[in-house]
């Protein structure tokens, strides 16, 4: 059941479903973002592209859509497509937390694994995941294959984005970093350092890219922000997160 809570801001909502928090949404100002782990995906944006510079993004998974939001306040013109299956919470977004005209952001009502599927290839510059059941990302999107499909969408220098939620040993991170690596050999990973030290579980932003990533950049802005995180580069990658067996897609 999806539902749509007031928050303290005149015209913010937290999108919540089966009593998890999906999204936070504030339509006098899209370039709020509530929650550490959104905030953290929006520096990836920031880093990868100056204010104003129009970039080309497939979201998959959508809810609120604050992330997209966020890039069509940020980058205007930005073409922006989101995957979102669950027709319901698109519904009450259209209804209750409409987009602003002329976003750039379309909707189209199919699964993660067909969207991408069905991609032309070298359509985007950043392919983003964020899509999650039962507080976990669906298992047909962390899989090797996957990330094949990912990686021939993107372009040249593209990047994938997840939006992973996982706790020490981290065995589930392992084994999607494993299948992501094959394809998109430079990667990074952000977390808040109690997630990091095994104290609790928490979300993990994994960063991905056919080419070196400008982490140095993603760490002065962790440093700077409200809710400060550590950035791993690509070897600290291998040696907190490496070992795993990619997932497969089944048959």
């Amino acid at each position: 059941m999806w539902e749509l809570l007031p928050t303290e801001r005149a015209r913010a909502f937290v999108l919540r479903h089966d009593g998890r928090d999906q999204s936070y949404v504030d339509l006098d100002d899209p370039t709020y973002l509530a929650f550490d782990y959104v905030r953290r995906m929006g520096d990836v944006v920031d880093v990868l592209a100056d204010p104003g510079v129009p970039v080309r993004v497939v979201h998959v998974g959508g809810a609120g859509m604050t992330l997209p939001r966020y890039i069509a306040a940020t980058r205007p013109t930005s073409a922006q497509v989101v995957l979102e299956p669950d027709t319901e919470v698109t519904e009450l977004v259209r209804t209750r937390l409409p987009l602003p005209r002329r976003s750039g952001i379309k909707v189209r009502p199919v699964d993660g694994r067909a969207g991408v599927a069905a991609l032309p290839e070298g359509r985007a510059d950043l392919v983003v995941l964020d899509a999650y059941a039962d507080g976990r990302v669906p298992a047909d999107l962390v899989t090797l294959e996957q990330a094949a499909a990912v990686a021939r969408a993107l372009g040249p220098v593209g990047h994938y984005l997840l939006n992973l939620s996982d706790r020490a040993p981290f065995a589930h991170t392992r084994r999607v970093v494993a299948g992501v690596r094959e394809h998109l050999p430079h990667l990074a990973l952000g977390a808040e350092p109690a997630t990091l030290r095994g104290r609790r579980e928490g979300n993990l932003m994994l960063w991905a890219g056919r080419v070196a990533l400008p982490v140095a950049a993603l760490r002065r802005r962790a440093s700077e922000s409200p809710a400060p995180y550590r950035v791993l580069d690509g070897r600290l990658v291998s040696d907190s997160f490496g070992g795993g067996a990619p997932f497969h897609q089944p048959g």
